[in-house]
């Protein structure tokens, strides 16, 4: 529904504090084993931590007021930062894991203190399930009936496609991790895990294409989700002065709502009634669809 909301500034909170206590732990297990899957998770968290914080700059720069020079405001900022991020974790977290797992594979290293490495990835796969839940509640909110998949092809909600993504990527290169050292272990041979960092660059290559794909329809203008278009429409329709909704469009910008209606309406006695008739439509539907911030109201005698 239109009026359910989800808090992706908490999100973010959550998904800043476990990365940076990660990222902490990692790099210090990097450096004293020298394990190179280890080494590419440690900068894939330090790539998530900064994402986090370009996130919270977007979500403040969404929500200055408009100006002449921006009349419709300032809430795709945050679809420009979250394409950033996508960026980032393509080049820094992707890009730099395969360069060091093709590195360790020409220069191979047995690891020192193993174990160490393996209680860091049980401590991070607790802290990235956490992060990932806090997530899965918002994104819970507002998913409805609809599968993961299907709410992230078709959510407006770019920060929070973002988080799920790089919190569902980390915890796949975890696991990765974890794996590649574990056979490492047992095999005593390094290699497992040069190409458990090559496989984490994969990965997140691939997370931060499919990020950066549904991040550029926003940016390019996307109209609202088509649940809530079906909404819009639909309260329209049950307007008593509205015949008929000719056309609805909208235009999503950040948190806020572009919308411009064309509609054939019941004939009324003078223009004043007309007007009247619009003002009071236009009032029942912001208050059910808050997230309007501007309406356009057309009426026509469209046949």
């Amino acid at each position: 529904m239109s009026h359910t909301e989800s808090n992706s500034l908490k999100s973010i909170f959550f998904a800043l504090g476990a990365n940076s206590a990660i990222f902490i732990a990692k790099l210090a297990a990097a450096l004293i084993t020298g394990s190179g899957a280890m080494m590419a998770e440690a900068i894939h968290s330090l790539a998530d931590t900064g994402n986090q914080l370009l996130l919270l700059v977007g979500l403040k720069q969404s929500r200055r007021p408009p100006t002449p020079d921006y009349p419709l405001g300032f809430g795709k900022s945050i679809y420009f930062w979250s394409f950033i991020v996508a960026l980032i974790m393509f080049s820094l977290g992707g890009m730099f894991s395969i360069y060091e797992g093709v590195h360790k594979l020409q220069h191979p290293e047995p690891l020192a203190s193993p174990w160490l490495a393996v209680g860091v990835l049980l401590f991070s796969i607790t802290a990235e399930s956490v992060s990932l839940w806090g997530c899965l509640r918002e994104i819970n909110k507002v998913r409805g009936k609809r599968s993961l998949f299907a709410w992230f092809r078709e959510s407006r909600q770019s920060e929070l496609l973002v988080v799920f993504g790089e919190d569902a990527a980390a915890l796949l290169g975890l696991t990765f991790a974890l794996a590649a050292i574990g056979l490492t272990m047992i095999t005593d041979n390094p290699m497992y895990d040069a190409m458990g960092s090559i496989v984490i660059g994969g990965l997140l290559i691939i997370v931060a294409v499919g990020i950066g794909i549904e991040v550029k329809s926003l940016l390019i203008g996307q109209g609202v989700e088509p649940a809530l278009k079906r909404e819009m429409v639909t309260a329209l329709e049950g307007e008593e002065k509205v015949n008929e909704v000719l056309n609805l469009l909208t235009f999503q910008l950040g948190k806020d709502v572009m919308v411009a209606v064309k509609a054939r309406m019941q004939n009324c006695a003078t223009a004043n009634d007309l007007v009247d008739a619009i003002n009071a439509c236009e009032v029942r539907f912001k208050s059910r669809f808050p997230e309007t911030m501007w309406l356009f109201f057309e009426p026509d005698n469209e046949k």
